[in-house]
C-alpha cells in the first residue's frame, strides 16, 4: 500500500472531516473512493465550474444579509456601479 501526502488549507480539512463524519467513512476511506472513481472512469468525477456564486459560503452569507434587512439590521442603498 502506498502513502500520499499533500497540504489542504485547515479550515477545508476540518470542514471535509466533518462530512465525512457525517457519513460515516474516514478521510482516507473518502480519498481511495475518489481515486478508484478517477481510476474507473478514466476522468475527474464531478464537473468542475469556476461560478462560485452557488457555493454554500456564498449562499449563506446571502442569506444572512437577507434576513437583516428583513428584520431591520441593516438598510439596502444604491451603489453606483449597479443600475436600477
Amino acid at each position: 500500500m502506498a502513502q500520499i501526502s499533500f497540504r489542504v488549507d485547515d479550515e477545508i480539512k476540518k470542514k471535509a472531516e466533518r462530512t465525512f463524519d457525517d457519513i460515516g467513512i474516514s478521510m482516507s476511506a473518502a480519498i481511495n473512493i475518489y481515486l478508484k472513481t478517477v481510476v474507473r472512469e478514466n476522468r475527474i468525477p464531478f464537473e468542475l465550474s469556476a461560478d462560485p456564486f452557488y457555493s454554500d459560503e456564498n449562499m449563506s452569507r446571502l442569506r444572512e444579509s437577507i434576513r437583516q434587512v428583513r428584520d431591520g439590521e441593516k438598510k439596502l442603498t444604491e451603489h453606483e456601479i449597479i443600475e436600477v
